[in-house]
């Protein structure tokens, strides 16, 4: 299991062997590497001093003024932006669909383009959204997608939309998400410094319902990568960005 890919993939083609199938919790693009700064869409398109300048900005929690130089950076660019970052992420995509093993089970992280996934998911790859299927005998539940903040990345949603789907799944063995439950521990990344936002709808499923599992990722760096919530042990499944390293559940 891999969450967080980032352009990673050279790992993410030896991710699966051994296990009887991938799941992949999302975030495959790679717009900017806060570890380098050379690396993504951004430094491609402007260079890695603005890279440096907007990290700097984002960490400081300055979004406005981030946003601020973005915008002056595409005008002085003179390319439409929404094409621009497409084809980057069409290039992206292209590479990272074919590392999948056969077989995967996928969803959307927040940096994702989901209206983009149909055309480079090969057969053999089965990507869920507020859906459920059975894997080794489990029930599996996932829900892709981000909450709304300043950052302002692609596949946000609002907090409804982001339960009606948690809803939809109904009791599973395994609940996974891009983003973790809201629970501080789990939320709170060490080196940015600064809580991600959680879901509450993820947290009272796992009161309500008691899944074996909670699978998630997104915090990077996170307080506490694995804790038990009631019945159920949550469990953020790594970076696979930066360690290359997938995690096992084995049952």
């Amino acid at each position: 299991m891999v969450s967080d890919v980032h352009g990673n993939a050279k790992d993410l083609a030896k991710a699966g062997d051994g296990a009887d199938a991938l799941i992949c919790l999302g975030d495959l693009v790679l717009f900017l590497d806060y570890a380098d700064h050379s690396r993504g869409i951004f430094p491609d398109l402007f260079g890695v001093e603005n890279a440096d300048l907007i990290v700097e900005l984002r960490t400081a929690r300055r979004y406005d003024a981030a946003r601020e130089l973005g915008q002056r950076l595409w005008a002085e660019l003179e390319m439409d932006r929404e094409s621009a970052i497409e084809s980057a992420v069409r290039r992206q995509y292209a590479e990272l669909f074919a590392a999948f093993p056969n077989p995967t089970y996928a969803t959307y992280g927040n940096v994702d383009m989901p209206t983009l996934w149909s055309e480079y998911a090969r057969p053999g790859t089965t990507v869920l959204d507020g859906e459920r299927t059975e894997i080794g005998g489990l029930v599996f539940g996932f829900v892709g997608g981000g909450l709304r903040t300043p950052m302002r990345t692609p596949y946000e949603i609002s907090d409804e939309e982001f339960a009606a789907k948690v809803e939809a799944l109904g009791e599973v063995d395994v609940l996974c998400s891009h983003i973790p439950p809201e629970v501080p521990e789990l939320t709170y990344d060490t080196v940015a410094r600064r809580f991600e936002r959680g879901s509450r709808a993820l947290l009272e499923a796992i009161h309500r319902a008691r899944p074996r599992y909670a699978l998630f990722g997104h915090v990077h760096q996170p307080l506490t990568r694995r804790m038990r919530v009631g019945a159920t042990e949550c469990v953020n499944v790594g970076h696979f960005a930066s360690t290359g390293r997938p995690w096992t559940l084995e049952w």
